[in-house]
């Protein structure tokens, strides 16, 4: 007799499983994302391989060897990365659609081949006269960079197998499937399965292995959450489709650090790296325009100069409007509230919008002073004094907290030819400051706004 096959349903969104049907999903609280899935069949004829046993040992007896590193030959790229790709690592990119993904990928691919190491590009979504296409403009074009369109994960592994490859590239993990599964393709059986024998391919071929991922409205992977935890390296590509820079930022690296951020500039030719970020963010800065200040935020091991730009005007219906462009909402609500309740400045009622210039996002506390004062010169309509980067964070009582790294800061503003730097009092200490650079300390917003803004 045969034996009965229950099928179970499945959340597409976060991966929660139940033997019934469900509207909305009890984990994530999604709506209609339920789909039915059978279990994967059972092959009796051949086993499933295994990778050799790894003998246990003493921790004091592990090998500190590293294994070297591959070079991409984007130095932004390999930042991020934490100085290379790590052999047998695999890396999951995620971003918009339209963002840059796939030419970033196929440029570093031609970027490998160029160097007679050899890379397969597989893309389920473009046919290969596509690809060469896209390489041709970008000038990734190589002997050693190899094509290939398919969708079949059983296909593609026999193909990795044959290619020798020193880099894999797959466009895009929710596209390809595993045949012994009935669900389709970018379910969350399909995308599990196929991650983790990619996985396998990669630990055992010790060939790393990078994955395109589509991302939700959410702006997270699409896919089981599992899905991130499979993998080594977790890359996001931000930006603003209509601004033409980008920013690729690790949210989870087994093989480096998590707090570097790479800057590219998106051009005809594909992406270029950008040496210098905040001189081309300050290149087009209008002088003596009231609203525009200029913060020094951190991100990983490199200080950025960038430009905040607050509209501060009447309201036309009872509900004033509230835009953040680059900044925390929450975090623009609150500043607005010190700076009514703390500065005496009724500018609740106004219409707010604050926009961060070049599509940059900054979630660090430091940028505070920087957004209150250009509210207050936007409000007042009295320009901030030109040569002046403001550094701190505002706390609800109105007064400037200390931001670590702060001579970093300050060192990078001097070299972009600033000459004034209003700080927290607290952050003048231990420190020297540089030739022809005025560190003002202050403690609250008041004595903020008197140094900053110029006199009618």
């Amino acid at each position: 007799m045969a034996k009965k096959v229950r099928s179970h349903y499945t959340c597409q969104s976060c991966g929660h499983q139940a033997p019934r049907w469900f509207g909305r999903c009890p984990a994530c609280e999604e709506w209609n994302t339920c789909a039915e899935e059978l279990p994967p069949p059972e092959d009796h004829r051949r086993p499933e391989r295994r990778a050799p046993a790894a003998a246990m040992q003493p921790i004091t007896e592990v090998s500190l060897e590293e294994a070297e590193r591959l070079l991409t030959g984007l130095g932004e790229l390999d930042r991020v990365l934490g100085g290379g790709i790590m052999p047998g690592s695999v890396v999951l990119v995620g971003g918009d659609p339209g963002i840059g993904k796939s030419t970033l990928l196929l440029q570093m691919a031609g970027q490998l081949a160029g160097r007679h190491q050899r890379t397969v590009y597989l893309s389920a979504e473009e046919s290969g006269a596509q690809i060469r296409l896209r390489a041709g403009r970008i000038g990734s074009l190589s002997p050693e960079l190899l094509v290939f369109s398919e969708t079949n994960l059983a296909s593609i592994l026999e193909a990795l197998e044959r290619a020798e490859a020193m880099a894999v590239i797959i466009d895009s993990i929710q596209t390809i499937y595993y045949p012994q599964l009935e669900s389709a393709p970018g379910s969350v059986a399909q995308v599990r399965e196929c991650a983790a024998r990619l996985v396998y391919f990669a630990k055992e071929r010790g060939v790393p292995v990078f994955l395109v991922g589509h991302v939700t409205k959410e702006g997270t992977v699409a896919g089981p959450r599992t899905l991130e935890h499979l993998v080594d390296t977790v890359l996001y590509l931000e930006g603003e489709r209509h601004h033409h820079f980008r920013i690729l930022r690790a949210a989870k690296n087994r093989f480096g650090s998590t707090n570097e951020i790479g800057v590219f500039e998106m051009r005809e030719r594909g992406l270029v790296e950008v040496g210098n970020p905040s001189q081309l963010l300050l290149a087009e800065r209008a002088p003596g325009v009231s609203g525009s200040a200029v913060v020094c935020t951190i991100e990983g091991t490199r200080p950025l100069l960038v430009e905040i730009q607050a509209l501060v005007s009447t309201s036309s219906f009872g509900y004033p409007q509230r835009v953040a462009t680059g900044i925390d909402p929450k975090r623009l609500a609150l500043l607005v509230a010190v700076l009514e309740k703390r500065g005496g400045y009724q500018i609740t009622s106004q219409d707010i919008f604050v926009n961060v210039v070049g599509g940059i996002r900054v979630e660090e506390p430091s940028v505070d002073l920087g957004v209150a004062l250009a509210l207050v010169s936007s409000f007042l309509n009295r320009p901030i004094e030109p040569g002046t980067v403001a550094i701190g964070e505002i706390g609800l009582g109105g007064e400037v907290r200390p931001v670590d790294q702060i001579e970093r800061r300050v060192a990078e503003a001097r070299n972009l030819g600033f000459t004034r730097c209003l700080v927290a009092r607290s952050n003048l200490k231990g420190w020297r400051r540089p030739e022809g650079m005025e560190v003002v300390g202050i403690g609250g917003l008041e004595a903020a706004q008197e140094l900053a803004l110029l006199q009618k």
